[in-house]
């Protein structure tokens, strides 16, 4: 009953999160002792997964232009997302955003799409509070039982609420704290084996850091930025004991600003992402216990998934994915970025280039980001384009 539960709604989630994700497989060792798909040979695939995923879908179009990198990059309307410590360096006193981003547009789908509000106010020159509000719309859905027969149609939607406080502990090194209220409501109503399922319902935290140097001698500026996002409760659809982890994610990135002249402004960022969810089990160990892992608390699992992999280390480094980016301001009123984005094949394999514009003029500024995919690896974003609105208010701060 359990498993049925979870596969349906795993179904409804996370097919929507990708076309293609790379699903688990049953894995074998081969006469070297490694661990391939039976039949083909193939490298072993066992992606790592978790409910609420629309939780690291990037709803901003200036990081998402960069290979969505954003953790170390300069502060703004949409920071929530990676880091809320970089509010603490944000230039601006006060400053909104609104973003809007289609969905498995490809497919011809238009009511499918995530939407994102944030904004922040500087409260003095050492602290900052923020807040945003992200919503994934699942379009319209049909429902139907185990024979095929129609239980209704329903519009499945998720949504996170989360409010953030940062302060400057130095004139360097800011830190930021982040709670959150996560709600999924997939299939609410909806029956499953007897059982009736709810809309699921769980609170997060966010921590962040970021160390920012500014040269004074040549204006340039050097920023490191580590978060961990998502640490919070497991969330269920039923009143069933068993619930499912959040997606707890660690960022660590670095950024630095060249600041060539008044009018010139090139920033180089890298980045990279690992889920501190549990490795699920491949196959090949016979002592591996999938319940048993599924048990862990979410504290217990973020510990335990950097060291668990089945095939070691090497399957350890390979569940990082990876992210460089530029982004050149001139004038700072238009803005030309670029960036790569890469995930393992073993660990579902997305690949994909990104590029995009921003404008800005007094308190207006527009953002937009395309994806262009370089694997077989279907990507929902793919060929999609992605836009920001921001609005800043107050006096910039000078340099």
């Amino acid at each position: 009953m359990q498993r049925i539960l979870r596969n349906f709604l795993s179904l409804v989630a996370l097919c929507l999160f990708t076309l293609s994700l790379g699903a688990q497989n049953a894995c074998v060792l081969d006469e070297n002792g490694r661990a391939v798909q039976p039949g083909t040979g193939g490298d072993c695939v066992n992606t790592v997964v978790s409910a609420v995923p629309f939780l690291r879908i990037n709803p901003d179009a200036r990081g998402g232009a960069m290979g969505d990198a954003g953790v170390a990059l300069s502060g703004d309307a949409n920071s929530m997302h990676y880091n809320a410590s970089r509010l603490a360096f944000a230039e601006e006193d006060l400053s909104l955003g609104a973003t809007y981003t289609p969905w498995l547009q490809a497919l011809g789908l238009n009511d499918v799409y995530l939407a994102y509000l944030g904004g922040y106010k500087k409260l003095n020159d050492q602290e900052a509070i923020g807040a945003s509000l992200r919503y994934f719309s699942l379009g319209d859905i049909q429902y139907t039982d185990v024979n095929g027969q129609s239980t209704g149609t329903g519009k499945p939607n998720e949504f996170e609420f989360a409010l953030a406080y940062t302060r400057k502990l130095s004139d360097r090194f800011s830190a930021s704290l982040t709670g959150k209220y996560i709600n999924s409501n997939l299939a609410a109503g909806q029956e499953v084996s007897g059982v009736v399922l709810e809309a699921g319902q769980a609170f997060a935290a966010d921590l962040g850091f970021t160390y920012r140097n500014d040269d004074t001698r040549n204006d340039n500026a050097f920023a490191i930025g580590a978060a961990i996002s998502n640490i919070g409760s497991k969330i269920t659809y039923t009143q069933d004991t068993v619930r499912d982890f959040l997606p707890a994610n660690l960022a660590i990135g670095a950024a630095y600003t060249f600041r060539f002249d008044e009018y010139n402004e090139l920033t180089l960022t890298a980045e990279t992402n690992k889920l501190l969810v549990p490795t699920p089990c491949d196959g090949t160990d016979v002592n591996c216990d999938q319940d048993v892992i599924d048990d862990q608390s979410p504290i217990a699992a973020i510990f335990s998934s950097l060291s668990d992999a089945p095939q070691g280390f090497g399957e350890e480094i390979r569940e990082f994915t990876w992210s460089v980016g530029a982004e050149y301001w001139y004038d700072q009123q238009f803005a030309v970025r670029a960036g790569y984005f890469r995930e393992d094949p073993t660990k579902g394999g997305r690949q994909y280039l990104t590029a995009g514009l921003g404008l800005k003029y007094n308190i207006f500024g527009l953002n937009f980001s395309y994806l262009v995919p370089t694997s077989q690896q279907r990507n929902p974003l793919d060929n999609t384009l992605r836009f920001s609105l921001l609005f800043d208010f107050g006096a910039q701060a000078s340099r």
